[in-house]
């Protein structure tokens, strides 16, 4: 469904993304992860059109796509969410999904309201037009922020952080409705989260990046068990006791 090769992005002198290459499968559910700054946020804002590239090709349905607007991607089938949901916070819940399906899809003002009461009560939201986004927390703006972008009917979701702010219940709660939405609805996902303990579960497949690099791709398990991961995430000294825990293990 989406290659990407070569992609890099540069601001000025300082390389967030370096020569990045991956490609999802449809149907799949692929982690995007790595420590704050590794570049995963830039990635997803030049996959989306939010940033232009440096360098590199990304086809999307056998597509070039590098070059189009923001609008013409998500017109094509890429949705994503926002790590930090921001609202029309003087639109109801149902206006603010509406909007988004009316923007992406061009539906009519009917159908748009229709199809925003259907996803509202995929993510678990309120369907009354009365109901306000003042008094959401944080796991309710972060189902508006997946149901918004569930309005637009995307063949692949860009999920940014989707766990962020959240507690343990809440983490588990949307890690489930992320895969019921690959499952059910046959959404390909490319999840970013720096939270591995919830993600390593749901994703197919995992690719780790630092400082702009990919440094390791594989199941979880493989990713799980790859010194240099180990070492990103916890440092030099316990990589190197996780990889003499792993030699000594019967």
């Amino acid at each position: 469904m989406l290659k990407v090769e070569g992609l890099v992005k540069r601001f000025g002198g300082f390389t967030a993304v370096s020569n990045v290459s991956f490609k999802v499968d449809a149907g799949e559910i692929l982690g995007l992860i790595g420590p704050n700054g590794s570049g995963k946020s830039t990635v997803f804002n030049v996959l989306s059109g939010t940033l232009a590239p440096t360098s590199g090709s990304i086809k999307f349905l056998g597509r070039e796509i590098i070059g189009l607007p923001a609008h013409r991607i998500a017109h094509g089938g890429i949705g994503r969410t926002f790590q930090i949901p921001r609202p029309f916070k003087r639109l109801s819940l149902l206006e603010n999904v509406a909007v988004a399906g009316y923007y992406a899809r061009q539906l009519s003002r009917a159908k748009a309201l229709e199809t925003a009461e259907r996803t509202l009560g995929l993510v678990g939201l309120p369907t009354s037009q009365s109901t306000r986004v003042d008094g959401l927390g944080a796991a309710g703006l972060k189902k508006l922020e997946l149901a918004k972008a569930l309005a637009t009917d995307p063949k692949l979701l860009l999920a940014d952080e989707s766990l962020s702010g959240l507690d343990e219940a809440e983490m588990v709660q949307t890690a489930a409705l992320l895969r019921k939405v690959r499952d059910e609805y046959g959404i390909t996902i490319i999840w970013v989260e720096h939270i591995m303990g919830v993600l390593m579960p749901v994703v197919d497949r995992v690719i780790v990046l630092d400082y702009g690099e990919k440094i390791a791709e594989g199941t979880p398990s493989e990713v799980a068990r790859n010194p240099r991961v180990i070492e990103v995430y916890l440092g030099t000294e316990a990589a190197s006791a996780r990889v003499a825990a792993e030699a000594v293990r019967p």
